[in-house]
């Protein structure tokens, strides 16, 4: 496992693909790891990071540059720090926006800054397209990671028949597979406001938890996620 040191965006543009999940995962990986981050959160109203990882984290509403720059400005102050980055949905045109306005890919370099987008897809047509606008966008001059998210669709058959997922391969991307993880499991989690560390550890007594074979599988579960975060070798 190496340092993830580096600004890394979450996104996927539409909703329900799974960013928050993949965000919440990277959040408690950094804090399992013991790695400083601090995170940013752009959802007005679903703020999954200022939910379970309030401690950790801030609003920055990426449609006003004064506050999305403090992602920039946090990362710069401290280098070593990793800074988690939350993009809610309908975020890729004022990312871009926000992007060529103030010249962030080369204001980054020159302080040599990483920057990592972190594409959520489901198995759908819709992400497929929305990664050809990313590549079609950014070519390799945004080092990207591509989150095949079996919670929300097992066979991506779309992605590979398309021949982005080997065009973005070609030009530097990294792929990894999140795991299907149970409905019942995930909307306990979210009814019971639990980030995955008090999920894993509260007594399966009190209500509205998991119970003991459905924390061992989100265990299990959460341990395959970070064996795939550790293969990118961030």
């Amino acid at each position: 496992m190496r340092t993830m040191s580096a600004i890394h965006l979450i996104g996927g543009e539409k909703g329900g693909v799974g960013k928050s999940l993949v965000a919440r995962i990277l959040a408690q990986y950094l804090i399992d790891h013991a790695q400083r981050f601090q995170a940013f959160d752009t959802d007005r109203t679903h703020g999954a990071l200022l939910r379970f990882y309030a401690q950790y984290t801030q609003p920055a509403l990426l449609d006003e540059f004064h506050s999305f720059d403090r992602v920039l400005e946090a990362a710069a102050a401290e280098p070593q720090k990793t800074i988690l980055v939350d993009l809610s949905a309908q975020s890729f045109a004022p990312l871009v926006h926000w992007m060529q306005e103030s010249q962030v890919l080369q204001t980054a370099n020159e302080l040599r800054l990483t920057i990592v987008y972190w594409h959520v897809m489901d198995a759908g047509r819709d992400s497929v397209e929305l990664l050809r606008l990313l590549l079609d966008q950014f070519d390799a001059r945004l080092p990207m990671v591509l989150v095949l998210n079996q919670v929300r669709g097992e066979a991506f058959d779309i992605l590979e028949r398309s021949g982005q997922r080997a065009r973005a391969e070609q030009l530097g991307a990294k792929v990894i597979i999140l795991q299907r993880l149970a409905d019942i499991t995930m909307q306990k989690l979210d009814a019971a406001n639990s980030s995955f560390w008090a999920a894993v550890n509260q007594s399966s007594t009190a209500s509205g938890t998991l119970g003991l074979l459905e924390r061992q599988r989100l265990t299990v579960w959460l341990k395959r996620a970070y064996e795939q975060i550790d293969l990118l070798g961030l």
